[in-house]
């Protein structure tokens, strides 16, 4: 189906954080958007708002009559629906084209300048970085992110006038093969969705592969010392960086009294005095790429500094929600090992001589059963974890992987309980705390507005 002809595009598995990014971009050309999600949300309310036609009942008859016509409807679905899906089986029976979200994507980078971010973790941020950092500069930016940024209050970004477009690529499904990266960020790889990948050595070879993808000319912006093998195109341009080593790095780091400022060394332009909007450890490190893939494209010196200080964070992530000498509390979409140990450490780093509590909803059965023990080591660089019953998602339980395999191999003296996530406010209501994190990427963050609520109302009355 060629672009010219699309006149309605509908979407299964509307409401996720991807898909809902890609609806708004159709709304925006002024085309008949609609589709289906299992449950009303948030995120689907304002896309309603903002005319997209949205029903929550998997039902042939929901469908609006100008989406039943092949020649003029494009169907795009997420990996995350079986096929069985009656709506999805519709579409395919009766000669749509029928696309992964990833491979409307994929057209999207080939015909604009697409800075993509690839990696098991991190990625969110510094696409969402680099896309503030485009978008505020001379050069602006489409961008299609993989969470809600607090600066823009979306996950996309609309400009007519620019051909740069920010792009998170993601590795599950390998949905990032789809893409044609005109320069790429890979900020990690360690091994992850080993229920679709099978073996380490396969998720490794999906990163090489993704590198043959750059387009001739382009650039690849990589972690230093990462495992993996890159098979780049002739022409592509390579770079590498890290904390405090590589071709893009930081130096003269300080962080002191909740501000965190750094020098951005670059073999294009080097910059002093770097300030973090959201003075979070970890974020340097994801500056340090956004910044070199921003700088690549042709952002100046004084546009980076400015992007970097008025960068407000994206929801879930490091996500503060208070921050009081009495009390903090945030929620962090961490759920891999090495997420949690990167968060666990960055907030051990901002509050030195708290007691830290994080509260951790493993994500899947699978990834339970192949991590637990390099999730124990990540919590138990904290003084106590509390854990809850793990979240399924798109899996059915696996005899024998429970939470209890990560409680009873937390480190010696880290105080520690397994509870069901229903009694949760009821543990926050019943204690105090001192610095309270939520992690995990399951429905436990649908509870801290509630538990914000319960712990300013501690802290008003406590003083």
């Amino acid at each position: 189906m060629e672009a010219k002809n699309i006149r309605a595009v509908y979407f299964i598995g509307a409401g996720g954080i991807g898909m809902s990014a890609i609806a708004r971009y159709f709304i925006s050309r002024g085309l008949v958007v609609a589709g289906y999600d299992k449950t009303p949300t948030e995120l689907t309310r304002r896309l309603e708002k903002e005319g997209m036609l949205i029903h929550y009942e998997e039902n042939i008859d929901e469908i609006p009559h100008t989406c039943k016509n092949p020649n003029q409807c494009l169907v795009v679905y997420t990996p995350a629906v079986p096929d069985t899906h009656k709506e999805l089986v519709y579409f395919r029976e009766n000669g749509f084209e029928v696309q992964k979200r990833a491979q409307v994507l994929g057209i999207l980078t080939r015909q604009m300048k697409a800075l993509c971010v690839a990696g098991t973790h991190g990625k969110t941020t510094t696409s969402s970085m680099c896309a503030h950092l485009m978008h505020q500069s001379h050069l602006d930016c489409n961008a299609f992110l993989g969470g809600i940024t607090k600066n823009y209050g979306t996950n996309y970004i609309l400009s007519p006038q620019s051909d740069f477009v920010v792009i998170e690529a993601d590795e599950f499904d390998r949905s990032f093969h789809w893409l044609t990266p005109w320069m790429t960020v890979i900020t990690a790889t360690d091994p992850d969705h080993l229920d679709i990948y099978g073996t380490k050595e396969a998720y490794l070879e999906s990163f090489r592969h993704y590198t043959e993808l750059i387009q001739p000319g382009g650039t690849l912006i990589i972690h230093r010392g990462l495992e993996m093998q890159e098979h780049l195109q002739p022409g592509v341009h390579r770079y590498d960086y890290a904390l405090d080593e590589g071709d893009f790095h930081a130096e003269n780091i300080r962080i002191d009294n909740g501000e965190i400022t750094f020098d951005f060394i670059s073999p294009i332009e080097s910059i002093k005095n770097i300030e973090l909007g959201q003075p979070v450890p970890i974020n340097i490190e994801n500056g340090i790429a956004a910044m070199a893939m921003a700088q690549l494209a042709g952002c100046t010196a004084e546009e980076l500094r400015i992007g970097m200080m008025t960068f407000g964070g994206v929801d879930r992530r490091f996500d503060f929600k208070i921050k009081t000498p009495e009390l903090v509390f945030l929620s962090d979409y961490a759920h891999h090992p090495m997420e949690i140990y990167q968060s666990a450490r960055s907030i051990r780093q901002l509050y030195r001589n708290r007691h830290i509590t994080a509260i951790f909803q493993p994500h899947l059965y699978t990834r339970t059963r192949d991590f637990y023990l390099e999730f124990a080591r990540a919590l138990s660089q904290l003084d106590e974890v509390i854990l809850t019953e793990i979240y399924p998602a798109r899996e059915q339980p696996i005899e024998g992987v429970t939470s209890q395999l990560i409680y009873d191999r937390l480190a010696p003296g880290v105080e520690k309980q397994i509870i069901r996530k229903d009694d949760v406010l009821n543990l926050v209501k019943s204690r105090s705390f001192d610095v309270l994190i939520v992690l995990g990427a399951g429905d436990l963050d649908a509870l801290v507005p509630q538990m914000a609520s319960i712990l300013k109302g501690k802290v008003k009355s406590e003083k």
